[in-house]
């Protein structure tokens, strides 16, 4: 059974960092593009980024480019996401996904099938 946990959220004044972890198991991690999904209240799921099965590609959302950077390490089965001078829009639940459905990073969570249950990041101005 795949299982999927994100750490690593918390609070922090803008401007600041935060790194958050994505750690799977059940499975052979190097068979999955990984994602970072965010969401808000009322809003849908949103692609921050993603990354490619060997880690040779990666994907960032405009908003985040520049700021965050996303790696994985195969050996570990972990993803982490470094996010740098953060704004208070970048507070919301993340989540971090999995799909062995393509090799490139994908950006629409339908494409994702294994799913954490989040942490919550908040950004206080």
């Amino acid at each position: 059974q795949v299982q999927v946990v994100e750490s690593g959220g918390g609070l922090v004044q803008a401007g600041g960092s935060l790194k958050l972890s994505c750690a799977a198991s059940g499975t052979t991690f190097s068979r999955y593009t990984m994602g970072w999904f965010r969401q808000t209240p009322g809003k849908e799921r949103e692609i921050v980024a993603a990354i490619s099965r060997s880690g040779s590609a990666t994907y960032y959302e405009d908003s985040v480019s520049g700021r965050f950077t996303l790696s994985r390490d195969n050996a570990k089965s972990t993803a982490l996401l470094q996010m740098n001078s953060l704004k208070p829009e970048d507070t919301a639940v993340y989540y971090c996904a999995l799909t062995d459905r393509v090799q490139g990073p994908a950006v629409n969570p339908v494409q994702y099938e294994y799913w954490g249950q989040g942490t919550r990041v908040t950004v206080a101005s």
